[in-house]
């Protein structure tokens, strides 16, 4: 308990930790005996699907069943997760905007279907920055209820908040009336999604207790949606505060204690190098973090057709210790951030990146800067538009050639996959979804009937089918080399401007695979020190993907 007691000083003083303690204590005991053991141990077959929970829908059966079967017939074998999006009840923000952490959205289904997908790793949010307007919390705490009244932040007369750095170009506070009279509160990322004041200790209680449940129904991977913005100081940015890296420290220490088997996975969509800081010194914060600048520069550099950039960087990317590691990803329910490039790749080739997506009939957000000004924040685009102009007569198989060659590279890198549904299974941009709803990330939250899709995978012909199938592929080819560890090394290589070349060795060393990938249209030629197929040259065709074992 020596790191808990030590976290809760830095938080809230000695004397407040000699009374927090023993109250952790307890609650860990508590859930001690009702979490079921499991293995947290990460391996290369572990890949993650992105799903919502209504993303298969029948008609009279509840989305998290119709999910379960659609996943058990064509997934067994070849992924071995789910991260299913946040199933609690909820008011906005397609899920992020929970009024009741610990239920499952009735019109979803219930726990019991969640239990039902034992044959897969499961991954939970914890989207503990905020919570709904409508939850029961903030509604007592507009009632004035005691226990709430600092459960949210209340920022009183004119506080200097021109430091705060702002996800989207929405108010910062948000004034609701109270018995007690008009209280501006924090609202981050909405009006209806109001911030949790983590100053209050019994905030952070409530909070390890709901990750706790988690772990009791059957999290291995716990995602903590949003957390660089959970600790707020007015005069400062208010992100990536030393108490924010306390709090996830002392959240994983308890972890640790009654649940050793969850893997923590950080998700803060900023420049890599603040991005990484969330590994803390390898052992006391997360175990994986969200690597968020692969999905703009893997798009750039399918754009450009040269790897340099995209090589130079993944040379970088070292980790911590051997119980840290990255969670790759190009494509998820959200869009594609710009943040995260910055520093890597020049201003202009971000201005290309967003002028792309507007011809590829994608859609930009925008976030609010300090100086009043806006800027680019997020690319909002199916990823398989991104790569290939839907308004062009391009070949179908071409694009999809293009597009598998970037979806091997994220599954190439050192790190455990996270594959988005619409990229596993061929989706394009859902235009007519924003329309319905006027937010840009609808264009990527398409949901599916079941008949419908089902029917578009038995025809080998369709964009689904050839989608899917190569994708397979590829993942039981990982699956099947010790060589994709997720703690093992990589080695980039210096091979062909065009050409992402990189070796992948497993942790002892006794297995190693040779991945290339041509990144552009044109046919490529080049030798390589390894003799493949008894020679030295390799020839790659348009997109082509070789994996080699040594």
């Amino acid at each position: 308990m020596t790191n808990l007691s030590h976290h809760l000083i830095f938080l809230y003083g000695e004397a407040q930790a000699a009374n927090l303690l023993p109250r952790v204590e307890t609650l860990l005991e508590k859930y001690r005996a009702r979490i079921p053991t499991r293995s947290g141990e990460l391996t290369e077959r572990d890949s993650l699907l992105i799903t919502y929970g209504d993303q298969v829908q029948s008609q009279n059966e509840k989305p998290l069943r119709t999910l379960n079967a659609f996943y058990e017939e064509h997934l067994n074998g070849i992924v071995n997760g789910i991260h299913i999006l946040p199933f609690y009840p909820w008011t906005s923000d397609d899920g992020f905007s929970v009024t009741d952490y610990r239920q499952i959205d009735p019109a979803l289904g219930n726990w019991d279907d969640v239990s039902a997908m034992r044959n897969f790793r499961l991954m939970f949010d914890g989207v503990i920055n905020h919570i709904s307007s409508k939850s029961e919390w903030f509604q007592k705490f507009l009632q004035d209820d005691p226990h709430y009244k600092n459960y949210f932040i209340v920022v009183n007369g004119e506080a200097d908040l021109s430091q705060v750095v702002r996800p989207r170009a929405l108010p910062l506070l948000t004034p609701y009336q109270t018995p007690s009279g008009v209280k501006r509160v924090w609202t981050t990322f909405s009006e209806d999604q109001i911030d949790l004041n983590f100053k209050n200790p019994e905030v952070l209680l409530e909070v390890l207790d709901i990750l706790l449940l988690y772990a009791e129904r059957g999290a291995v991977f716990i995602r903590l949606d949003a957390i660089a913005y959970l600790w707020k100081e007015i005069g400062t940015t208010c992100i990536h505060l030393p108490q924010t890296h306390a709090v996830i420290q002392f959240l994983r220490a308890a972890l640790n204690e009654a649940a050793p088997h969850v893997n923590l996975i950080t998700e803060t969509n900023v420049p890599h190098t603040d991005n990484i800081s969330y590994f803390g010194d390898g052992a006391n914060e997360a175990q994986l973090v969200y690597n968020f600048a692969l999905p703009p520069l893997t798009l750039h550099t399918f754009h450009t057709g040269d790897a340099r950039i995209l090589s130079d960087w993944a040379k970088t990317l070292t980790l911590p210790s051997d119980r840290t590691t990255f969670f790759n990803f190009l494509a998820s329910h959200d869009g594609i951030g710009l943040n995260p490039a910055k520093g890597i790749l020049s201003n202009a080739d971000i201005d290309s990146l967003v002028s792309k997506t507007l011809e590829h009939g994608g859609l930009i957000s925008y976030k609010n800067n300090a100086d009043g000004t806006q800027s680019p924040y997020e690319m909002n685009i199916n990823y398989f538009d991104a790569l290939s102009n839907p308004n062009e007569n391009e070949p179908l198989d071409l694009q999809v050639n293009r597009f598998i060659a970037s979806q091997a590279i994220m599954l190439s890198l050192v790190g455990v996959p996270g594959i988005y549904f619409h990229s596993l299974f061929g989706s394009r941009g859902w235009h007519e979804g924003v329309k319905q709803t006027g937010r840009n990330r609808t264009i990527n939250r398409e949901k599916l009937q079941f008949n419908e899709i089902q029917k578009e995978l038995s025809d080998k012909k369709s964009l689904r089918t050839k989608v899917f199938t190569k994708y397979s592929q590829l993942l039981k080819q990982r699956n099947s080399s010790p060589a994709f560890h997720p703690h093992g090394k990589q080695k980039v290589l210096d091979i062909h401007p065009s050409v992402f070349a990189l070796e992948r060795i497993s942790p002892n060393g006794n297995s190693r695979t040779l991945c290339l990938h041509n990144v552009s249209g044109q046919n490529v030629t080049f030798s390589v020190e390894y003799k493949l197929n008894n020679d030295y040259e390799i020839h790659l065709e348009p997109y082509q993907v070789l994996w080699v074992n040594l």
